[in-house]
Formats: C-alpha cells, structure tokens, sequence
C-alpha cells in the first residue's frame, strides 16, 4: 500500500537534508583547498579576525567574515603586539599610517592610526586603496604638521609624490606596535595577519595581536 503522501514528504525532508548536509560537509574542505590553490606562492593576503585553537605549528581563526581558517605557522613568522595609544602622541614628525575614508573635499576622514615605531620608519609609504571597507584607503606617510580641531586633530601627512590632509575625529583608535612572541597567539587574541602558501600549506608569515582582549582597529 502506498504511503499517503504528506508521510511521504515527512519521511523524504530529513533525508534530503541529511544529503545535502553530507554533501556541504564533503564539498567545504574542497573550494577551501580550491581558493587557497587559486594563491599563488608569491600572494600575500591579508586576513583579520580572531583566533580559535592555537598548536605549536597551526592556527585557526575565524575571520570578520565569518569563515574559518587553518594555517600553519611558518619557521621565520614574525609576531607583533598592537597596542593603544593616545591621539596627543602623533606629533609633527611622526610616520604613520591611517586607513581612512576620502571627503568631498578632497580631504581624508581617518577610521584608525597607527603610528610606526623609528625602526619602521618609510614602511610602504604611498598612498593606496585599502581593503577594510569599501572606498578606504590606506596611507603611510609623515606628519607634517598638526592643528587641534574642534572635534579632534586634523593632520597634513606627505609622503613621495603626494600629500593630504586627514581629519581625525575624537575617539579615533590609535596604535603603535612593538616586537612580540608566540606566547600572544592565545585563543580568543584580536589579530590581522598575511599569509601564503609556503611548500603547498597556506602558512601565516606574520602575525599583529592585541594582549588581553585588546580588539585590533584594522
């Protein structure tokens, strides 16, 4: 006798989605292993967000987008700690560079600071689009000059072949950053980090944390 179809459609609902479930469960790890194949050995990307198990050789994270990685962590990684400091230590002279936003005017409106410690001096100065949000920007330049706003500092950075003004609200994260160890890569540490594929194995080369919570601006 032939079930009566609603039964039937109870009974084929959980095994459609058991299929499909084995089938997201078989598939993941594979377009995991496809993009990575996509890098190639040379490519750096930049990934942000927060680590979830740390091994003596391997670190998962879950990134601000909700995935989840696993990569290993290189023979020659580099670890630094970001930490905060205040608005009123960025002074005329001082590298930094600042993820912002560009203004109507031409100007640029800052999202986070950091200002590089001596030896960093020069780092990647330009100024260039940037993958934090859409339309920001990265710039990594000398500051020439600082004027107290109302609502904060506005600076003039320069830097070769170029120079712009960038206003820096009140409350604006700023940081600078000093030499670390693998002793801060704990579970639940803010970090941003590059990584690419060392002998086949998606691998971090350098890792920036924060200490004790501390949530990492960019």
């Amino acid at each position: 006798m032939p079930l009566p179809q609603a039964r039937t459609a109870n009974i084929r609902a959980p095994l459609e989605r058991r299929r499909q479930l084995l089938w997201g469960l078989a598939v993941w790890p594979i377009l995991a292993r496809h993009a990575w194949a996509q890098t190639r050995p040379a490519d750096v990307r930049r990934l942000r967000g927060t680590l979830q198990q740390v091994t003596p050789d391997h670190i998962t994270l879950q990134t601000r987008d909700g995935e989840t990685v696993t990569l290993a962590l290189g023979a020659q990684l580099t670890v630094a700690e970001v930490y905060p400091i205040t608005l009123a230590e960025v002074q005329a002279g001082s590298f930094i560079g600042t993820a912002a936003l560009p203004q109507a005017d031409g100007s640029l409106q800052a999202i986070a600071v950091t200002v590089f410690p001596e030896s960093a001096r020069g780092l990647g100065e330009g100024h260039r689009p940037f993958d934090l949000q859409a339309d920001s920007t990265m710039t990594n330049a000398t500051v020439a000059d600082v004027v107290s706003a109302p609502a904060g500092r506005t600076l003039q950075l320069r830097y070769a072949g170029g120079q712009k003004n960038l206003q820096v609200p009140a409350g604006t994260p700023v940081v600078t950053f000093r030499p670390a160890d693998r002793s801060l890569l704990v579970p639940g540490a803010s970090v941003s980090l590059s990584a690419q594929v060392v002998d086949g194995e998606p691998t971090a080369t350098r890792i920036n944390a924060g200490r004790n919570g501390f949530r990492l601006p960019y």
